[in-house]
């Protein structure tokens, strides 16, 4: 497993990280085995959320992940760097959420005892919050670093310009910048190329790349010639899947599984081993919810892409916008 330094911070991570959005896991003790199973393989980056749950169906879970990874800390907590969210619990504007003082506060201790840690290691405001003044949540965010609550802060979701006023405000007020970004990024989403890359180059900003597979686009299930497999994701968003077949996304799922199958990988190996091909990019999180998806995925490391067939990759220039 390689690390990499993320951004100008002092945090040491993996290059794959395990992200607890567990979008098909709902149970509590598979979730368990499926991190100790990730940290075992020389994962070190856990990517939480406050409001990430199991998929149970229950409507009052939310913070489940933060629970979960809270009872593996107990026993792992010096060999990991772990994320948590805030920002985006309760709809902005809405009960005093967004990314208010009084929120963030609220908040990140609600965390901390569900993770039953006294620190977080990377704090990421979950969206930008245009109802809240900037100034406001980098002096929260400032504060929490001071306290030892939060060791860095950074920024999900953000547009670049919206980065830039951030770095700006915390120049001129003097606390903690952000020192990453988490955005979506993969081959059917290339829109941080134009804007966010080279802010990140000048100020030498981390990046998480969340859903490398597009929301399992990716992940070798869908072809543009059949419907979706039967209960799988894209199943239930028959409508939307088909749109997106008739685009230039078609082109480039199809140019992915033939270069995949050339090589003699799988399509999730090939789309992560892609993203992390970019200087830009620290580290691609995997949203996987078995053993099985994450030792798949991790087969995207230790070889490289050649010019070639980056070109045929590349040569369609995708900006899906999907969740």
């Amino acid at each position: 497993m390689p690390y990499v330094q993320l951004g100008h911070s002092e945090l040491q991570v993996s290059r794959i990280a395990l992200g607890l959005g567990f979008r098909g896991q709902s149970s509590a003790a598979d979730a368990t085995r499926l991190i100790e199973h990730a940290i075992d393989h020389g994962i070190n980056f856990i990517d939480c959320a406050n409001k990430y749950r199991l998929r149970t169906g229950a409507p009052d879970e939310h913070g489940s992940s933060e629970e979960i990874l809270g009872r593996v800390l107990k026993s792992r907590r010096d060999q990991l760097v772990i994320t948590t969210k805030v920002g985006a619990e309760v709809g902005l504007g809405l009960d005093g959420g967004g990314c208010s003082r009084d929120n963030i506060m609220q908040q990140v201790d609600r965390s901390l005892r569900r993770l039953d840690t006294d620190y977080i290691d990377l704090y990421l405001l979950h969206v930008f919050d245009p109802l809240t003044p900037l100034e406001e949540t980098l002096r929260a965010q400032d504060d929490l670093v001071s306290s030892g609550k939060v060791r860095y802060f950074g920024c999900c979701n953000y547009q670049a310009w919206q980065v830039c006023k951030a770095l700006w405000l915390a120049e001129r007020l003097e606390t903690q910048p952000p020192v990453c970004v988490q955005n979506n990024y993969s081959l059917l989403n290339r829109h941080l190329e134009q804007e966010m890359f080279p802010l990140q180059r000048d100020q030498q900003l981390g990046l998480m790349a969340y859903s490398p597979l597009a929301v399992g686009l990716l992940s070798g299930q869908y072809a543009v010639d059949k419907p979706p497999p039967a209960g799988s994701l894209w199943d239930e968003r028959r409508t939307e899947f088909a749109s997106l077949m008739q685009s230039d996304a078609a082109t480039v799922l199809e140019s992915a599984r033939a270069v995949a199958a050339e090589r003699g990988v799988t399509l999730p190996q090939l789309a992560i081993n892609w993203v992390l091909a970019h200087r830009e990019v620290s580290v691609a999180i995997s949203g996987s919810d078995t053993a099985e998806q994450l030792d798949d995925n991790l087969g995207a490391l230790g070889w490289s892409l050649s010019a070639d067939e980056m070109e045929r990759l590349n040569q369609h220039f995708v900006e899906l916008t999907i969740w």
